[in-house]
């Protein structure tokens, strides 16, 4: 989600449950709880199985796109600086920025291009915080919103400015609102899946559909031209492109970041 400004507020994780959906792990993360000047701060542990393949995963071609232990195979958009984005325990966690300062925000995008997949991610977002999850990048524009299409992530309860349905969780950005509200509550993990094949998307949130689109459909395209993207030229026009996760000053957890090529 684009042009709101978001304080960044410290979650407090007390217990961190992990979520249903393929490919998940259904281990609990541990968590200790720390503070620094007066805030609390949760220390998230992924466990043991999380971001590892199976030999059934392998056979059918999943890939990790986070390896638990560093950010190789990822850079900042532009080649901007990824210090808000750190490896803790197996976890890869946006620290977001206390203030508006989107120039020091990088939105971290995979070295590689995609273009027919399945990518499966589990994520966990701070009190009152705004990310996303977007595919189809390429690197031509000021912004990777301005050519892959997002999926939404956002505190849906709590955000502190009003929220149209097309900026809740699960939603294809500004272009289809979410189906069902289907995101657990604040401080629990949630499990996303996004198929993209021959321009037919879906969302998916903790096992629920909550977007189906075609690009370059008539419906689509009508969307596009009378909505948020109408001047963005480059959107949603790559067939193959990247993935970036999205910075936008708030804090967000990501683990089990996976992608299975389709033929």
């Amino acid at each position: 989600m684009k042009k709101l400004i978001v304080p960044v507020l410290s979650a407090v994780v007390l217990t961190a449950a992990s979520c249903g959906g393929a490919n998940t792990s259904t281990s609990a993360d541990s968590v200790k709880v720390e503070k620094t000047d007066s805030t609390a701060v949760a220390a998230v542990t992924a466990s043991a199985t999380d971001n590892v393949l199976t030999d059934a995963e392998k056979a059918e071609g999943w890939q990790l796109l986070f390896n638990g232990t560093s950010k190789d195979g990822w850079h900042g958009y532009k080649g901007k600086a990824t210090d808000t984005w750190l490896v803790e325990n197996g976890i890869l966690h946006c620290i977001g920025s206390e203030t508006d300062k989107s120039d020091k925000r990088a939105d971290l995008t995979s070295d590689k291009e995609f273009e027919n997949f399945e990518l499966d991610a589990d994520w966990k977002l701070a009190a009152k915080g705004n990310s996303g999850i977007l595919y189809l990048v390429t690197e031509e524009f000021d912004a990777p919103y301005l050519s892959g299409p997002e999926y939404q992530i956002i505190d849906d309860n709590n955000f502190p400015e009003k929220l149209e349905d097309w900026q809740k969780t699960g939603a294809n950005y500004a272009m289809n609102p979410p189906l069902v509200a289907a995101s657990n509550p604040i401080g629990e993990w949630n499990h996303t899946k996004i198929t993209v094949n021959k321009g037919h998307v879906e969302h998916w949130l903790n096992g629920q559909k909550t977007a189906e689109y075609t690009i370059n459909s008539p419906e689509w395209k009508k969307a596009k031209e009378t909505g948020k993207w109408k001047d963005a030229a480059g959107y949603g026009k790559a067939s193959k492109g990247k993935i970036a996760l999205q910075d936008h000053g708030s804090e967000i957890w990501f683990k089990n970041v996976k992608i299975k090529e389709l033929k």
